[in-house]
């Protein structure tokens, strides 16, 4: 298992706005989800819901910033700015880190939310 390789992936599907096929393709049926407001989820079905109506809730996607990613064994950190029109008429503008851990067959068991800044126009 190359964690290296497996989180280039998992973050190009993210920059490329695919969230959904990326919790699909890589995340753990047992896998735990916390964000920052505290909200968890408890296994990959969970996940998926949460990441879909996060996904209904973007009209537009203006852009997905991958700025770096850094592994050590079985945990990646990633950081992204993402700008987005929200159906509500409004922008979304947020930078955040994700934190993961990968089980040893390549999927992401943990993963963690860090929201540095987020502001509403």
């Amino acid at each position: 298992m190359d964690i290296k390789s497996l989180v280039k992936d998992l973050d190009t599907l993210v920059s490329q706005g695919f969230m959904i096929a990326a919790v699909e393709q890589f995340f753990a049926d047992n896998v735990i989800t916390l964000d920052y407001k505290g909200v968890r989820t408890n296994n990959k079905v969970q996940a998926l819901e949460k990441m879909q109506a996060i996904t209904d809730a973007v009209g537009k996607i203006n852009s997905i910033t991958h700025h770096s990613t850094i592994t050590d064994g079985n945990v990646s950190i990633s950081e992204f700015t993402f700008d987005f029109n929200l159906t509500r008429n409004n922008t979304i503008y947020w930078h955040e880190i994700i934190y993961r851990i990968w089980n040893d067959k390549g999927l992401v068991i943990k993963e963690k939310y860090f929201n540095s800044h987020k502001t509403k126009i």
